[in-house]
């Protein structure tokens, strides 16, 4: 939706009917273009500007001085994304499927979805102990696209984890 001349996501709602007074809906809002989250609260029937976006298909080349180079699956124009519009780049990996959300309207890109998690291989880790998997302590460990992943004890290097996109947590092995 359009509001205060930016563009937002609804993360999340909830539509509160009190005892006394009018229905409204509470909101958090984040913003697609800075990242920012805001609470609002609308009255109930609140007219908002909707905005229409649309989804691409885009594969992830590589990256330099102008950002982060994608290829579109369709037409195979290339396309450079601002650092900011990626969210957690440190799992992007060569040949990467990702959509791209652009403004209908502008036809300007507006934010970056990766896929909800990605198989890494662990380059390096402490070596565990024989039978540490009774706890769930976790050690650090860094996998193939530098990223850095709290892992369980009994994971060794060389090994395939799944790791969520989003959080940057260890899922399992692959």
């Amino acid at each position: 939706m359009e509001m205060d001349s930016d563009i937002w996501s609804v993360v999340e709602f909830q539509h509160v009917k009190p005892g006394k007074g009018p229905a409204f809906v509470r909101t958090k809002l984040k913003s697609v273009t800075k990242g920012k989250v805001v609470d609002r609260t609308f009255p109930s029937g609140h007219a908002i500007t909707e905005v229409r976006v649309e989804r691409r298909h885009f594969q992830y080349l590589y990256k330099d001085d102008m950002g982060y180079n994608f290829m579109n699956m369709e037409n195979y124009e290339q396309i450079a994304l601002n650092e900011n519009l990626v969210t957690n780049p440190q799992f992007l990996q060569e040949g990467m499927k990702v959509e791209v959300l652009f403004h209908a309207a502008n036809d300007i890109p507006l934010t970056l979805e990766m896929p909800t998690f990605v198989v890494v291989e662990v380059t390096y880790t402490e070596p565990g102990m024989r039978g540490d998997t009774a706890t769930n302590t976790l050690k650090p460990a860094t996998v193939d696209t530098g990223a850095e992943v709290r892992v369980p004890l009994f994971i060794s290097t060389g090994e395939k984890i799944k790791v969520d996109t989003q959080t940057g947590d260890y899922l399992g092995r692959a």
